[in-house]
Parts: structure tokens; sequence; C-alpha cells
């Protein structure tokens, strides 16, 4: 007889695994093949280059066009430097909460999912119900496409995508996207008191990151007041920095990380073009007037499409009927959805938790959270069936 477990024992399983984004995630995928292959389920892994991480998908239900596909990413963000009361990678229930990292983003839907399917088992659904497990998503949702390729090259034709991020259960209809850039600069050192026959790296990086400074502001002046993202306006964002050697030497190198949050009508395209652009036409003549040897090099390291409302979305009007929320709602965070929507499958995110537990020491989940999933899930087996 399989093996059965309640959202909170999947739950507990799930965290114990500790799939931060820089480590494998194949213990946990091996978790899961292994108990869908005890419900006679069949699964399918999307191997990463490396091989050390996998996206998983299954379906339960008759092999049929339609169905919904519920999906979750299994990687979780770092615990180092956080001060946490427990062990992150033990779940701990203490009032009504679940304590553990991932158990809000998004581990939780996970389980819920995978706790749920000896009920789908048993539902006679007519339409299928995939599930869509990925990796990578904390670094640039990159586990998400090569799996909906696969998924797609399977014959799969679900109806809608529901990516179960945290809303509290609320149907987000919308969300922005990213791009991640990284910038390398070559400079030419010199000694700092010979500063006008040397390239400063790092004067270069600060050139630049304050052009996107400027970018930004005038994004928040011509913002439109009736746009429901919160900033109502596209970010350009330097995150991290490193460079230099010495405060009397000019720096010869500087790397910098950017992140450019997209509002969904907007891509990303243009603003790297736009970069681009003012770093050859503005910048580089300068610096190669003094040595030819300085350069700026650019790489892309994450494009995530956004998530756009859709006109009569299958999706959001199924799930606005299991959920009987009307309300609009948009989030500022990227998921997948925007990828499975590029794709031409209808989505929208709606899941347990909430987003402000996510990423943060003593991350949790309420329990009620939970049952409210679980009743969610309830729903959709009965309309699928």
């Amino acid at each position: 007889m399989a093996t059965r477990y309640s959202p909170t024992e999947m739950l507990a399983k799930l965290v114990s695994f500790p799939t931060v984004s820089d480590r494998s995630n194949l213990d946990l995928i091996d978790f899961v093949e292994a108990y869908l292959a005890d419900n006679d389920i069949a699964s399918t892994r999307v191997y990463d280059e490396t091989g050390q991480k996998a996206a998983l998908f299954a379906t339960i239900g008759p092999d049929v066009d339609g169905g919904v596909v519920l999906s979750a990413h299994t990687d979780v963000v770092p615990v180092v430097g956080q001060d946490w009361t427990s062990d992150p990678f033990v779940l701990r229930a203490d009032n009504g909460r679940l304590y553990g990292r991932g158990s809000a983003d998004m581990k939780g839907f996970a389980a819920s999912v995978l706790a749920d399917v000896p009920s789908m088992l048993t539902s006679k659904l007519k339409a299928p119900i995939h599930i869509a497990l990925s990796y990578d998503e904390e670094v640039g949702c990159l586990g998400a496409p090569p799996m909906i390729e696969r998924m797609l090259e399977a014959g799969l034709k679900p109806r809608c995508v529901i990516v179960g991020e945290p809303t509290n259960m609320q149907v987000v209809t919308g969300h922005k996207g990213i791009k991640v850039l990284k910038t390398r600069i070559l400079g030419h050192s010199v000694h700092s008191s010979q500063l006008d026959r040397g390239v400063s790296a790092i004067s270069v990086a600060a050139r630049l990151i304050s052009w996107m400074d400027a970018r930004t502001a005038e994004n928040k002046e011509r913002a439109d007041p009736d746009c429901p993202f919160d900033p109502p306006y596209t970010t350009l964002h330097c995150g991290t920095i490193k460079g230099g050697s010495a405060h009397n030497i000019t720096a010869a190198e500087c790397e910098f990380v950017t992140d450019i949050r997209l509002l969904p009508t907007e891509g990303g395209e243009g603003w790297v073009a736009r970069y681009r652009s003012f770093i050859e036409e503005d910048v580089l003549p300068g610096m190669k007037a003094i040595s030819e040897a300085c350069d700026i090099e650019v790489t892309e390291t994450a494009d995530v499409p956004g998530l756009r409302p859709e006109e009569n979305g299958a999706a959001e009007e199924l799930v606005r009927q299991l959920t009987g929320d009307n309300a609009s709602h948009v989030v500022v965070y990227a998921t997948e959805g925007g990828q499975f929507q590029e794709r031409g499958l209808s989505s929208v995110v709606c899941g347990p938790g909430s987003i402000d537990q996510a990423h943060q020491p003593d991350e949790f989940i309420d329990v009620a959270e939970l049952d409210k999933c679980q009743a969610f899930l309830e729903r959709l087996r009965t309309k699928l069936s």
C-alpha cells in the first residue's frame, strides 16, 4: 500500500532537503519520483547541463487534452547570515505556524499538491492534473523553460496553469518580468596620483549605475497613476558590486549585477539595447582614448517575462470559480507564470502563504493556509471530475 502523507508531513519532508539554489536538488527529486512511483504514477526528469539539478513533471488522470498544471519550484534561498531560532531545515510547529526554509516560498504549495495525489487518483478525473516541479527559480527561473519545452514536446496540452507562489490563495493575474545583467569593466590601472593617465573601472561602474538610477527616476516621473503595480514603473537596480585592489591604485576591474524589474507591457530587450548604446556611444570612446585594452562586457544571466492579465483567460476563470476571489491582484516579483504564458498557456499565480515571510529568517506558513489550499485542491478535483 502506498505511503500517504498529510500536507504537514509532506512539508516536513520537503523542507528537510536543503535545496538552496547553489546546491543540487536531486535528493528531493529522488524522493518525489519514488513517492509518485509508489502511487503508480510515472514521472519525467529534465536535467540541467551539469546533471546536478532536475525538474520533474507527471500526469494524473486521463491522457487527453485540457486539464491543469500545478507548478512549483523546488529551490530555496540561502540561510547564511540569518538569525534563525531553530534549524531552518527541520520543520517546527508553533502556535498554528510551520517554520522552515521554503515553508512559504514555495514548498507549502508543493507539499499540498503532493499530499493530495492519492485523492487525485480516486477522483475519477475526466481531465488531467499535471504536476510540474522546477529548479533555480530563485536565481532567474532557469529550470522552468526546459521543463515546459519537454512537456509540450511530450504532447501535453493543458487548459491552464496555476503557479502556487504564496498569495494567501488570492488570484494573481499579473506580475513584473525581470532581466538580470552582469557588467564587467576592464579599466587601465595606474598610481592614483596619476589618475588622468588611467581609467578607474570603479568610476566607470559608478557612471553606469548612475545612468540606471536616472532611468528609474524618469520612469517614476512618467508612471501611469492607474497602473496596479507597486511601484507602478520599471526599475533598474544594482544589487552587488566588487572591484579594485587598493585605495591608491585606479581599479583595473569592476563587476556589478543589475536587475531590471519590468512592467509586463515592456520588453527587457529595449532596456538592454539602450544600456548598450549608452556604453558604446558615451562611455567606451573615452576609455579607449586612454587605453585600447579597456572594455565593458555585458552578460544577460536571466530573462523572465512578466505575466500579463488575460482577456477571458481560462486560468483566471477557473481559479476565480475555485476561490471565490473576484478582486484584482498583481505582484511585483517574477514567477514561471510568465514563461508558461509565453508558450501559449493561460496562467495565474495562486498559492498558500504570504510573500512577506519569503526569504526571511524563521520563514513560516500558517497551518490555516495549507488547509485553504487543500480545500482548493478538493474543489479542483471535483471540477475536473
